[in-house]
This record gives structure tokens, C-alpha cells and sequence, in this order.
């Protein structure tokens, strides 16, 4: 799947952010946990990928099923002001 380059830039966005699961990432460009993990490789510096890896391996809140909180509940209260994603806020 070829992606655009802002399309690219959002998705590592969302993937550093400890709450966005990849499942919402998957949801809005059809992108898989291991295709996320494979474009993070491919676009980071390797110091940087392992520095993601660790911070995300076992990380509940990047996993919907693993979630002890209902969706929503932590929204940022700036998030309105993200423009780029797919889907539209309400």
C-alpha cells in the first residue's frame, strides 16, 4: 500500500501517542499492528524505533481489548485542533 506522505506523517503520530489504540489506526487506513510496526521501522531512525518498541510493547491503552476504561473517557482537551485524520471529529 503506498501512502501519501502526510498520510505517513499521521500515522507515526498516532502510533506515539500512548491512547490512540491499533485498532483506530487500522480503522482509518486499513494499516494492521505489524504494518505500523514495519512502517515505524522504515521511517525512524533505529534508536528511535527501539525507543517506540519499548515504550509500546505491553502497553494496555494501545490495544482496545485490553482497555480498563470505556472509549473516549481521556480525551485531550486539545485533540480538536488535530486536523489531519480521516475521520471527522464531533
Amino acid at each position: 500500500m503506498k501512502l501519501s506522505t502526510r498520510a505517513t506523517d499521521r500515522i507515526i503520530e498516532m502510533a506515539w501517542e500512548d491512547r490512540t489504540t491499533f485498532e483506530a489506526i487500522e480503522f482509518q487506513f486499513g494499516l494492521n499492528e505489524q504494518e505500523v510496526i514495519t512502517l515505524m521501522r522504515i521511517e525512524m531512525k533505529p534508536s528511535s524505533f527501539r525507543m517506540w518498541r519499548k515504550r509500546v510493547q505491553g502497553r494496555k491503552t494501545k490495544h482496545e481489548k485490553l482497555r480498563s476504561f470505556e472509549k473516549g473517557r481521556f480525551k485531550c482537551s486539545r485533540q480538536k485542533q488535530i486536523t489531519h485524520n480521516s475521520i471527522s471529529k464531533r
